[in-house]
């Protein structure tokens, strides 16, 4: 799944080819998405002008005069910029054209994607109004972790994944941070301190900054390429790496699932 720093990528790369454009035509190939595309979509956008791409959590919103298409790129989703007239392909649902006639197409495979339109103001949209704050926010810090973690006894891993704690900290980047603060990621959120989420939150912006940095290169893939950055190539310490040496102490990682996911760490360096 496409997380925080692949979508913030994305939004870097189509923002600079369609902001400031009028929308000439929308095709909607397959409207059968995460949820259904609205019906008057292509009639809604027709005519408006793209004033600003910007990214929510892991929403990228496209926001107009009369107001806000919200794309969500699910598991395997992608977005891309190409001149008009390349063939779709089979995965190809929706294309946006614009005036210079280039195209912003929507891939998806698995379909678990979304595109949806709001006139209200975008964070006021059900699927905004209630997150947490951006983790590279001002609004993001060690305290807030502290005062919302009182009196938890979920795993920390499963806390900073939760969208309404903070936003975008998927599972490969929880891993990594959690091994960056030393901090096993089965503990209970209740039980850290202040100064070690202190140190947690200072590392999930490391994390997420190292990431999007390495994302940069890849912005060309958003012109006439195939537009999926995929998970940066970056030197992960912890996943995907079981039964590896530990980069701090060479001790075997472990692996164990927590709330279902993949949850690598060092029982050394981590407790």
């Amino acid at each position: 799944m496409p997380e925080l720093p692949e979508v913030e990528t994305t939004c870097r790369g189509i923002a600079p080819h369609i902001e400031g454009q009028c929308v000439k035509a929308v095709i909607i190939r397959q409207p059968k998405l995460r949820w259904p595309v609205p019906d008057a979509l292509a009639q809604t956008l027709t005519g408006l002008r793209i004033q600003s791409v910007s990214r929510r959590a892991k929403y990228l919103l496209l926001t107009t005069e009369a107001g806000t298409l919200l794309v969500h790129l699910g598991m395997s989703g992608s977005l891309r910029i190409m001149p008009v007239g390349q063939a779709a392909g089979k995965h190809d649902h929706i294309d946006v054209i614009f005036s210079d006639d280039s195209v912003l197409r929507f891939n998806d495979p698995r379909r678990f994607g979304a595109v949806l339109w709001t006139s209200a103001p975008a964070f006021e949209h059900p699927l905004l109004k209630d997150l947490g704050p951006e983790p590279l926010s001002a609004d993001f810090s060690g305290e807030l972790l502290y005062a919302l973690s009182k009196n938890r006894k979920v795993p920390v891993k499963s806390f900073i994944m939760d969208s309404h704690i903070v936003v975008g900290v998927g599972n490969i980047y929880a891993n990594e941070a959690l091994f960056m603060a030393g901090i096993l990621p089965s503990r209970h959120a209740g039980k850290i301190s202040l100064a070690r989420y202190e140190k947690l939150a200072d590392s999930i912006r490391v994390v997420l900054q190292n990431a999007i940095r390495q994302g940069g290169t890849t912005l060309r893939n958003f012109v006439n390429e195939t537009g999926k950055p995929g998970y940066f190539k970056q030197a992960l310490q912890v996943y995907g790496r079981a039964g590896l040496a530990c980069a701090a102490c060479r001790q075997p990682l472990k692996e164990i699932r927590l709330a279902n996911r993949s949850t690598v760490f060092c029982v050394s360096c981590q407790r």
